[in-house]
């Protein structure tokens, strides 16, 4: 998939969009409804109400880019519907696009060493 780089942060809309919602519309919803600016690169994630689809939008510097993914089995897991954004790690979102179960994925937390040998 074409992406940005890791370091992008990737935000989930936890409420179902009306998913005729293309480029305009979805940056309009980013912007009034979940009061966030749609063109910073941050990444945003839609879902449809049967969860079997999701779209995501996110600047690129020159446009918006829109992709979209429909599962033909099966149902994206997705977090409670309520209002508001979660934020996902990049593993967590490429599990999420993946149709894998991304609540299980989990950051290894690790401290950076106090001396250098």
């Amino acid at each position: 998939m074409i992406f940005p780089s890791n370091r992008v942060r990737i935000m989930v809309a936890t409420k179902p969009v009306d998913f005729r919602k293309g480029h305009d519309g979805l940056a309009a919803l980013v912007k009034n409804e979940l009061r966030r600016d749609p063109f910073t690169g941050t990444v945003f994630v839609f879902r449809s109400r049967k969860a079997d689809r999701l779209k995501l939008i996110y600047w690129d510097g020159s446009g918006i880019v829109l992709a979209y993914k429909r599962l033909e089995e099966h149902s994206f897991p997705w977090p409670d519907i309520k209002d508001g954004l979660i934020t996902l790690t990049h593993a967590q979102f490429e599990a999420l696009f993946a149709g894998l179960d991304w609540r299980r994925i989990h950051t290894v937390k690790t401290r950076a060493p106090e001396t250098i040998e």
